[in-house]
C-alpha cells in the first residue's frame, strides 16, 4: 500500500492546472501537492494526439520520481487523449478532470441542452459528448473550441480586459442561439475567466467547474483506496512543492494570486529529459 503521507501529483499545460490545486487544497487540506505546468509546450489544445501522449508519459515519469501516491491530469485534453492510455501502465491511481464534471451537468440540467467550451482537442475528441450520452442518451451536447482563452489565461494580464469579454460574446453566441441551459467550462484555464463566461452567459444558465468536482472525486478515490494522508496535526498546513518547463517567476506570481497558500519556491526542469 502506498505511503499515506506521500503526495498527491497534479499536471497541466500550464496555470489551468491551479484551478483543480486550489480545489483540492480547499477540500483536502490534510494532503500535499506536486505541481506540474508545462509552460514551455503550452497550449496543448491544438497538439496532435501522440504528442499529448508523450508529454502525458514525461510528466508522469516525472512525478513518479517525486514518490506521489495518485496523479491528477488537471487538463481536460491531457484527460481526453491520454488517460486511458497512461492509466494501463501505471501502478498507482490516476484520474482526470472530465467525467466528474459531466456527472455533474448531466444532474444540473433541466431541458437537456448542455454546452461545453474547450480547446480544439478536447471537442474534437467527443469524450465529453460520448460520456454525457451514456449518462443520459436523450440529452442534446452541443461543443464550441476556444482556443484563444488559454493564451489569454496564461498571459494573466487580460484575465479582465474588455478584450476577453469581446471574445468570449464571440465564441459564445452560438451556444446562447441553442439555448442551452447548463454550460460545462471543459479546460481548466476557464474557471480564471468564469465572472466573464458568466457574464455572457446570464444568470440562467449553470457553470460547471470540473476542478471543483475532480476534488470531490479525488477525496472520494484516496478514502476508497485507504491512502489519504492521517497524519497531519490540526492548525498545521501543508508545504505543497511546484514545479514548471518554463517562465518561473511568471507561474510563481500567478500561483501566489489565486491559491490558498504561499508558494515559495517555483523550480524550472527539463521535462525532456523524462
Amino acid at each position: 500500500m502506498a505511503d499515506r503521507k506521500a503526495p498527491i501529483g497534479v499536471f497541466d499545460s500550464g496555470v489551468g492546472g491551479l484551478t483543480v490545486a486550489r480545489e483540492i487544497m480547499r477540500q483536502i487540506p490534510e494532503e500535499r501537492i506536486v505541481y506540474f505546468g508545462d509552460t514551455a509546450r503550452v497550449p496543448y489544445g491544438s497538439k496532435s494526439r501522440d504528442t499529448i501522449i508523450k508529454y502525458s508519459r514525461q510528466i508522469i515519469r516525472f512525478l513518479k520520481t517525486q514518490g506521489v501516491k495518485a496523479i491528477v491530469v488537471a487538463c481536460n485534453t491531457a484527460s481526453a487523449v491520454a488517460l486511458e492510455d497512461v492509466r494501463k501502465e501505471l501502478d498507482i491511481p490516476i484520474i482526470g478532470v472530465i467525467k466528474a464534471g459531466a456527472r455533474t451537468a448531466a444532474a444540473a440540467t433541466h431541458n437537456g441542452r448542455i454546452g461545453i467550451i474547450a480547446t480544439e482537442t478536447t471537442i474534437n475528441s467527443k469524450v465529453y459528448t460520448h460520456f454525457l450520452e451514456e449518462l443520459n442518451p436523450g440529452l442534446c451536447v452541443i461543443g464550441k473550441a476556444c482556443p484563444l482563452f488559454v493564451p489569454l489565461v496564461e498571459e494573466g494580464t487580460f484575465l479582465k480586459d474588455p478584450i476577453t469579454e469581446e471574445i468570449a460574446s464571440r465564441y459564445l453566441q452560438e451556444l446562447k442561439e441553442k439555448q442551452i441551459d447548463t454550460l460545462i467550462l471543459g479546460c481548466t484555464h476557464y474557471p480564471l475567466i468564469r465572472s466573464t463566461v458568466g457574464r455572457v452567459m446570464g444568470e440562467n444558465v449553470t457553470l460547471v467547474n470540473p476542478a471543483y468536482e475532480t476534488a470531490r472525486e479525488l477525496k472520494a478515490l484516496l478514502i476508497e483506496e485507504g491512502i489519504g494522508n492521517t497524519s497531519l496535526q490540526e492548525g498545521q498546513e501543508q508545504t505543497h512543492t511546484f514545479y514548471v518547463s518554463d517562465a518561473t517567476e511568471k507561474f510563481q506570481q500567478f500561483a501566489e494570486s489565486i491559491l490558498p497558500c504561499s508558494v515559495k519556491d517555483t523550480t524550472q526542469i527539463n521535462i525532456e529529459e523524462y
